[in-house]
């Protein structure tokens, strides 16, 4: 008997309306080959879809309009409408007040159908956080909203081939870094990207880099003592009590531009620049963030909104492809992982 093999439903966010999340999703759907791979759901609607099929003028004769998740066809790129009103998307400029609104409600339906095993893995499409507290919604950024509805500690983590920087802080001011630095923040950021490296990444024994946070990694204490009473310490602990391969604190500049990365499987950076300037400065374009920690696969390209090229069909589609695959190759490292240890 001739079963047909299961493909893997790729739920994706709208995004920001007027950024470039639309323009790069269609860009990528329409390459009809990649859809012997994946099946991809967008929580958005038909409507938004045509308004930028129109503007950017996309051949695109594949999408299919479904009224629940058990209409769900492979080989069609299908929307799943997320709200009723007729919208005319066209008005709804950058700074209006009902421009936050449609990418919550696609979020929100998006991760509720995760949560609830109707799509396997999320790809979230660019917003814009300021706007995305609409109504009283209190919005930092996907990796926090995802960690509070589906559990689990999440871990901010940029992949590539042959780079993967995870932060300790995420998305904080400058100035509150250091009162967020903690040797048990520091030893629970190194166990979730430990675990993740071997479970979402298949490497058996992973070799793991911790940066410091001052210039020179402190300098002996001249520049700073964080790296002496919080990075050290939380390094030691567990390269002592576990016999994990965790090395450091690097001085960053020094790191990179020796390409000591290059000797590891994972850097663990304090706060966000430290790691996402060296990152996208070295893959940008294909690079991904990928939230570890939790108990559902989500990704999503490594850039922002780009409202000055949104509309002008200009946008590269690569980084948001590379994230739609990279959940797939994680999914799947996960269900072998759990069939490898279900034998065990």
């Amino acid at each position: 008997m001739n079963y047909r093999k299961k493909k893997i439903k790729v739920g994706i966010t709208t995004g920001d309306i007027n950024g470039i999340g639309m323009e790069i999703f269609l860009k990528v759907c329409r390459k009809k080959r990649l859809l012997d791979f994946f099946t991809p759901i967008l929580f958005g609607s038909t409507k938004l879809c045509t308004y930028y099929k129109k503007i950017l003028n996309l051949e695109i004769n594949n999408i299919k309009e479904i009224r629940n998740l058990k209409e769900i066809t492979d080989h069609k790129i299908n929307v799943f409408n997320v709200w009723k009103e007729d919208v005319k998307f066209e008005s709804i400029k950058i700074n209006h007040p009902e421009s936050g609104k449609y990418p919550i409600l696609s979020l929100k339906k998006s991760v509720k159908s995760l949560k609830e095993g109707k799509i396997d893995v999320l790809v979230t499409s660019p917003v814009n956080k300021k706007i995305m507290n609409f109504k009283g919604l209190s919005f930092y950024g996907h990796t926090e909203y995802l960690q509070n509805i589906l559990g689990g500690e999440s871990l901010m983590i940029m992949i590539h081939d042959t780079l993967k920087i995870a932060l300790v802080t995420n998305h904080i001011p400058l100035k509150k870094i250091n009162y967020e630095l903690t040797i048990k923040k520091i030893i629970k950021s190194i166990k979730i990207l430990h675990k993740s490296l071997i479970i979402d990444f298949s490497i058996e024994k992973p070799k793991i880099a911790v940066l410091g946070l001052n210039p020179h990694s402190g300098d002996n204490g001249l520049i700073g003592d964080e790296e002496k009473i919080k990075i050290k310490p939380a390094i030691e602990n567990l390269f002592q009590k576990k016999g994990w391969l965790i090395f450091g604190p690097y001085s960053s500049d020094g790191f990179f531009g020796n390409q000591n990365y290059r000797n590891f499987d994972a850097v663990l950076s304090m706060y966000h620049d430290q790691g996402l300037i060296p990152f996208k400065i070295l893959t940008f374009n294909e690079g991904v963030n990928f939230t570890a920690g939790l108990p559902k696969i989500r990704t999503s390209p490594d850039h922002g909104v780009a409202y000055d090229i949104a509309k002008k069909g200009i946008a590269n589609e690569n980084s948001f492809e590379e994230a739609i695959f990279s959940a797939i190759k994680i999914f799947k490292n996960r269900k072998e992982y759990r069939k490898l240890s279900s034998c065990k």
